[in-house]
């Protein structure tokens, strides 16, 4: 499937800002599901210094400094990607090891194998753990569960259970609160689900991107309609008879509409950013020096290419 993705980020300031840096994530990632053929940012006022890394996760920030004094910034995000199923990974749900022995797998104890995805066990900045999640998740995490069979159960159960209510919560709403209101948006439900998963052991990361959505019928796509998306990811390790860790799996899940897969729960999805949790990815963020007041405006078109 070939997307096109326009993400348009405009800030109105008062008074002026006089000087600004900020940091974006907004450049899709090359993945196993996803080629980009094309990304590009432009922002304005012109900076007078840009440039791009990739950081610890792999993902693709742009910085840029502002010197001049300015009273608006606009920030434009153009990609086009063409995604792909996962044809490589079959496992079913069913055959992946039981979710004791995966959290047994990455509690530490002396000489144990050093796993990346252990990062992805501990509280981060918009996951805390507390005993809330770990009653929340082992109704689904039963003895000798299947891991991504739990994990999927848990993922539904979030899918039925809560209600997605635009503008019920807000960037800094906790997770906790959330789970409470057994309301929120795609944002809240991916923490949830993660915070969830971490609290009973189990390493699980936050992915940002794109979800390709479709008018009602008989209406027109609007362009700007669209919106950012959120969703989490289980890492599933290959443990032979012998407890030897051989090469894992993440595994996406997105509780938000119910659907999973290995590298990406669709052709529909883009991949734009992964981390600990929000806080890793947020599309732009930044220091300004003025601007006390400020109005932001985001417009998210993602189509078809034609």
């Amino acid at each position: 499937m070939l997307l096109e993705i326009i993400h348009d980020t405009h800030y109105t300031y008062d008074p002026n800002v006089e000087i600004a840096q900020h940091l974006t994530h907004l450049k899709p990632a090359q993945t196993g599901t996803q080629s980009v053929l094309k990304a590009e940012i432009c922002v304005s006022p012109k900076p007078s210094w840009q440039e791009e890394i990739i950081d610890s996760y792999g993902n693709i920030c742009t910085f840029f400094s502002l010197q001049n004094r300015h009273n608006e910034l606009v920030v434009t995000a153009k990609s086009l990607v063409e995604t792909t199923p996962n044809r490589n990974q079959t496992l079913e749900p069913s055959h992946t090891p039981p979710w004791e022995d995966v959290r047994e797998y990455f509690r530490y104890h002396s000489k144990t194998h050093w796993d990346p995805a252990s990062e992805f066990l501990f509280t981060s900045p918009f996951v805390t753990l507390g005993p809330e999640f770990v009653e929340f998740a082992k109704i689904s995490f039963t003895s000798n569960r299947p891991i991504l069979e739990a994990a999927i159960s848990l993922m539904k159960r979030i899918y039925t259970e809560f209600r997605y209510v635009s503008k019920s919560t807000d960037i800094d709403t906790p997770a906790l609160e959330a789970l409470s209101k057994r309301e929120g948006v795609c944002q809240d439900f991916a923490h949830i689900l993660i915070t969830a998963l971490r609290s009973i052991g189990l390493p699980a990361k936050y992915i940002s991107g794109y979800l390709l959505t479709n008018p009602p019928p008989g209406m027109p796509r609007l362009i700007g309609s669209d919106a950012s998306h959120a969703w989490a990811s289980v890492y599933i390790p290959n443990i032979n008879e012998n407890g030897k860790p051989c090469a894992g799996v993440w595994c996406d899940l997105d509780p938000t509409n119910n659907r999973w897969g290995y590298g990406s729960p669709g052709e529909d999805y883009i991949h734009l950013a992964q981390g600990r949790d929000y806080s890793d990815v947020s599309p732009v963020r930044g220091v300004i020096h003025g601007g006390a007041d400020h109005v932001l405006d985001v417009a998210v078109t993602v189509r078809p290419a034609n």
